[in-house]
């Protein structure tokens, strides 16, 4: 039997308004079983939300009541106290022992007071923090209602994060003035993480929806041009300008909502990571800009599965997104951020961040797998060139877009944001190889496979042993050094590798990089000189002019890329790789504690050990060649040295120098003429310097002080034959005897009247000193005294 209706004067305003929006027309009629139903559900959920509400207000009534009778029970064992120290003052005020006793009492009952205090305290924290948690949940369970209103929904959410700000407020105050209460805070951080468990998930999923709503994101066929290299920015509609009304506040409310979250993320990791390395996962990227990127990149890489040969497209068309959207996002999203107060954030900064590491992301997942799976299946076959020519062409565009991609940024107004740390890693590709060191030891590999490759063919060639056809204004170090071509190759192409270490994003890396491939090329320049120095003593001993002439060109090589390194080792870059360096090898030491510690503080280049070769190299073999010139001159020389009876008689009438001094002079003056051409300056001077110290020492020990008797002709001609000796040396330095201090010296001595020699104060220290012998001990002094004859 039908019911009838209540009279229309009994109805409300809010029920006739919602009957009369419903049913307005006969056809709704027919929807009213599903609107009853519909009402009946949202009936039951609201007499189950108050029930639910009745419950927590009588368990919270119980807290209170329980808390309540504690909290009396403590006042009143207080007031009993005071009630006994008052007696028991009043009794016997003027016992010490009394007055002792009330002290005590005293200070307990301090103590009981702040016990209470505190008590009390944590009682009215703990009853706000649950009101507070309640009304989070209250919020968040509002939010996940089917039948709720969008604006509803908003509104809860709204206040969700202000109730959430509140909290987190009163949790960092606890925290920091009773940091005893750590259950407390564990307990309402549980409740909280899970409120926010469910709010941001829902959060950014209407945020997507509100995007999708917008027609974001645009499509990508004004950027898919047939030249994706094209400069030109097409006028790429942004659908973030072109809402307006209700959907750009939604909008507007639903960024200021992910901001609000994220704000509040970042505050509670800050409290909770306070003390224990804070600086770890604090700072993310921006949750709003994140959703604009996200799904705009998702379109592009339909566009990247046809590119995979041909990875200059692929970025090539993430750099024209990039370029073409960042000054929008920075005019609209900007204002927005900073009236969320979300600080350390730049929307310009986020945008290009977020589009970097997407396409980071996209390179570690699909494009670099790709690669090395070919490099796989052709080690297998055995050709390895076409899978190693695209790996180092894909290498070649990251870094291409990267130094677009920093240009982008320079040109945006962003320079400082270079400069910080960390922030490079954001914005290049060639981040993929901080989590994949595996991949860089790779991209090392082939990289020093392929220099190598080329150096060969440079090495090959004769006329790069040689120094002809250098440009002086180009290679004026290299001319003069005396270096030929090939050092100018080898350091070209380790350049080039230095060059490629700068793109990395991180010191590590390049430090890796650097000691994978460019230290390597070092060595391998260093094997290749000394193998030809090797070849030409095999084959003549250095006693062919040709052989001399090869051996001062590997050390002039040598010396130019010493000198080379040695400059591009005090650019801070190549210090900060070095410092790298260091720190890795002390703390692969401090791990092993069986492992022998270096006796040798490390040095502050990456190059030092190479450094330190190259020196020996050219020590080793400069020493060689002056060896050689020696020897060659001792065998000249003996007979000169043989014929004792010379000393006893003058000169040869005729000859200012004696002939069997002629040709020892002849063949060290050829040699050294020889060396001076072809070595450098510098090694050219340590050679003849040597030289003079081992004739000094053969003459010396041959003739001075070899029991040979000298008359006063012998030291005539022993001074002249020493003056031509001299006068050969006499080209590369002012005083050449100084070089000959032995000799000289004993000339001098030679050369002293017979009474200051025969003088029994000969050795004497004084005497040396006054005569001016520095470098013949007592003894050699005295022998060369002894083999003195004057005529009278």
């Amino acid at each position: 039997m039908a019911r009838s209706l209540p009279p229309h004067s009994s109805l409300s305003a809010n029920t006739i308004f919602f009957l009369n929006s419903k049913l307005s027309s006969e056809q709704d009629l027919d929807g009213a079983p599903t609107l009853l139903s519909e009402l009946r559900t949202e009936c039951d959920y609201l007499d189950q939300s108050l029930s639910d509400l009745n419950n927590r207000i009588e368990s919270h009534l119980t807290r209170h009541s329980s808390q309540s009778g504690r909290v009396g029970l403590i006042f009143s064992n207080i007031h009993a106290q005071l009630q006994g120290l008052q007696q028991s003052s009043a009794h016997s005020p003027s016992d010490g022992v009394s007055r002792r006793g009330m002290g005590e009492g005293l200070q307990a009952l301090a103590k009981e007071v702040a016990r209470v205090e505190t008590v009390r305290k944590y009682a009215e924290t703990a009853l706000k923090l649950d009101t507070l948690v309640g009304d989070i949940e209250d919020a968040v369970s509002s939010t996940l209602r089917r039948h709720a209103l969008k604006k509803d929904s908003e509104d809860m959410r709204e206040k969700a994060i202000r109730t959430l700000r509140l909290t987190e407020d009163i949790l960092s105050s606890v925290t920091k003035t009773h940091p005893q209460w750590t259950q407390l805070v564990s307990a309402v951080d549980h409740r909280v993480d899970r409120a926010l468990a469910i709010l941001r998930p829902q959060a950014i999923a209407d945020h997507r929806a509100l995007l999708a709503s917008l027609g974001w994101p645009p499509p990508l066929s004004t950027l898919n041009s047939s030249n994706p290299y094209d400069k030109r920015s097409n006028d790429v509609q942004n659908p973030l300008f072109t809402m307006q009304g209700d959907l750009k506040h939604q909008y507007c409310e639903s960024f200021l909502a992910l901001c609000g979250l994220q704000e509040l993320q970042r505050q509670r990791k800050t409290r909770q990571l306070e003390g224990h390395y804070s600086e770890v996962a604090v700072r993310q990227p921006l949750w709003a800009i994140e959703e604009l990127v996200n799904p705009l990149f998702i379109e592009a890489q339909r566009h990247f599965s046809k590119w995979i040969d041909k990875p200059e497209f692929i970025f090539a068309l993430v750099y024209k997104i990039t370029r073409d959207y960042v000054d929008s996002m920075d005019e609209l999203l900007q204002p927005l951020l900073d009236e969320a107060m979300l600080s350390g954030y730049s929307c310009r900064e986020e945008w290009i961040s977020a589009i970097v590491s997407s396409l980071s992301t996209y390179l570690a997942k699909e494009t670099f797998p790709t690669y090395v799976s070919q490099l796989d299946e052709e080690s297998i076959t055995g050709t390895e060139s076409q899978a190693r020519i695209s790996w180092l062409h894909l290498i070649d565009s990251m870094i291409a877009f990267d130094k677009r991609i920093q240009s982008l940024v320079v040109h945006s107004g962003m320079s400082l944001f270079l400069e910080e740390d960390g922030n490079l890693l954001k914005i290049s590709s060639l981040s993929v190889f901080c989590d994949r060191p595996d991949w860089l030891d790779l991209w090392a590999e082939i990289e020093l496979s392929d220099v190598l490759d080329k150096l060969k063919r440079e090495m090959a060639n004769d006329i790069n042993w040689s120094n002809e056809g250098q440009v002086a204004s180009i290679l004026s170090a290299q001319e003069d050094l005396k270096s030929p071509l090939i050092s100018g190759s080898f350091l070209r192409y380790l350049s080039s590798v230095v060059d490629r270490c700068r793109s990395l994003p991180s010191i590590s890396l390049s430090s890796r990089f650097m000691r994978l491939t460019g230290a390597p090329i070092i060595w391998k320049f260093l094997d290749c000189l000394l193998q030809r120095c090797q070849e030409a003593e095999g084959l003549t001993a250095l006693a062919d002019d040709s052989a001399l002439t090869k051996v001062a060109k590997s050390v002039n090589a040598a010396r130019y890329f010493e000198s080379v390194l040695i400059e591009w080792c005090e650019d801070v870059f190549f210090l900060e790789m070095g410092l790298n360096q260091a720190g890795q090898l002390k703390t692969l030491e401090d791990n092993n504690s069986t492992s022998r510690r270096s006796t040798e503080a490390p040095g502050n280049s990456i190059f030092d050990e190479e450094i330190r070769k190259l020196e020996q190299f050219r020590t080793e073999w400069v020493e060689k060649l002056s060896t050689v010139v020696l020897r060659g001159f001792d065998a000249r020389f003996r007979d000169y040295t043989k014929n004792k009876k010379q000393w006893q008689e003058k000169g040869e009438e005729g000859w200012t120098v004696s002939r069997s001094f002629i040709g020892a002079l002849d063949y060290l003056q050829g040699k050294m003429s020889l060396l001076e051409e072809g070595l450098n300056k510098t090694d050219f001077t340590g050679v003849w310097r040597s030289l003079a110290t081992g004739i000094d020492r053969l003459i010396f020990n041959g003739i001075l002080v070899s029991n040979v008797k000298f008359y006063d002709g012998g030291v005539e001609r022993l001074g002249n034959d020493l003056a031509v000796l001299f006068g050969a040396f006499g080209a590369w330095c002012l005083r050449p005897e100084g070089f000959f201090p032995k000799v000289s010296e004993g000339l001098k001595l030679l050369r002293l009247a017979k009474t200051q020699l025969n003088n029994s104060l000969v050795g004497d220290k004084r005497w040396l000193k006054e005569n001016g012998i520095r470098h013949l001990t007592a003894p050699q002094v005295k022998q060369i005294a002894k083999n003195r004859v004057y005529s009278t």
